[in-house]
């Protein structure tokens, strides 16, 4: 549909730009191609994106999804000095464009229709954790904002009669769509290079902290990244010395899974458990201890700063124990 919607803007852009001669609205059109070469990339890549792990790619294959956000960054950073060339041009020449009314009728009207679809794919594109959908969705919201930017030039050349706002709008078009792409090719690169995610962490941190309790002592060394829809987290679980294997696995499992449901989308868990420390001892609720050297004194908020830490400092920790007892 996005596609399908995408073509017949590009067919209205092109169409208002040939009645007018408008640099403005020129810009508006090549931006549209953007739009739909970057729109039938990402339907492969969705698709793509959604095939299950297998052996040659055990992660899945979510992350081609940045590939295609930072393919549709470099086509629109590309737009942008094509339109700047063009904008330069215009002005040296002092083209004015003509029928300016239909011009900015079309130019209204296919704005209205990319700001309502450009809305649409973010929503839809952060709801199913899709990198592609989203970054589609940004790329048409600024095509609304430059629908807006060739709508003021136009005006200007309409109220006034002088034929430099057509080109100097073109141009400040372009630098918006500069900025649209290098944020899309830096959000891509990021996810491409595992880099941290803040929002999941702390919403992990967030469903993990009330679980600390009965055994499931402390988390820590919480790693997360997200791959598509899919993500993908390990951590450390400290659990009591004297459990068995098999009680520390099943508690770990059962961590996971109830974890895994508080969170949207697809994803699993990988927890390493650790045998408890004597400095965990009075911030562990675990009343059928047999190895207990200090009294419980109450469970500390799990904190993202501790729980990414690969190895905290358990006696400071443990110094840092609130008095009085809290369940």
């Amino acid at each position: 549909m996005a596609f399908a919607v995408g073509v017949v803007l590009l067919a209205t852009k092109f169409w208002a730009y040939a009645l007018t001669g408008s640099q403005a609205i020129f810009s508006d059109a090549l931006e549209s191609i953007v739009n739909v070469i970057a729109g039938a990339f990402a339907l492969g890549v969705v698709h793509y994106a959604g095939q299950p792990a297998d052996r040659d790619h055990p992660y899945g294959h979510g992350k081609v999804e940045f590939l295609s956000a930072a393919f549709e960054g470099a086509l629109i950073f590309g737009a942008a000095l094509v339109i700047l060339w063009q904008a330069g041009v215009a002005l040296v020449e002092g083209a004015a464009p003509q029928r300016v009314d239909l011009g900015l009728l079309l130019t209204v009207v296919a704005g209205i229709a990319n700001g309502l679809l450009g809305a649409f794919l973010v929503r839809f594109g952060r709801r199913h954790h899709s990198a592609a959908i989203e970054a589609d969705g940004h790329h048409l919201l600024s095509d609304f904002w430059t629908s807006v930017g060739v709508i003021a030039g136009l005006v200007g050349v309409r109220v006034t009669g002088l034929a430099w706002f057509d080109p100097i709008a073109a141009a400040l078009v372009a630098l918006l769509l500069l900025r649209t792409g290098w944020q899309l090719v830096r959000r891509a690169t990021g996810g491409l290079l595992d880099e941290e995610d803040p929002e999941l962490l702390r919403r992990l941190v967030q469903v993990l902290a009330p679980r600390v309790r009965d055994g499931l002592i402390r988390v820590h060394h919480l790693r997360a990244i997200r791959s598509g829809h899919f993500r993908h987290i390990s951590a450390h679980l400290v659990v009591p010395e004297f459990w068995s294997v098999e009680r520390a696995h099943d508690a770990a499992e059962a961590l996971a899974a109830s974890v895994l449901a508080e969170l949207p989308g697809e994803g699993h868990i990988d927890f390493h458990t650790d045998p408890c420390e004597r400095a965990y001892c009075a911030g562990c609720d675990l009343e059928a201890c047999s190895v207990r050297q200090q009294p419980f004194a109450g469970v500390r908020p799990l904190t993202v700063d501790e729980a990414v830490l690969p190895d905290p400092d358990v006696h400071r920790s443990a110094a840092m124990a609130p008095p009085g007892r809290t369940k």
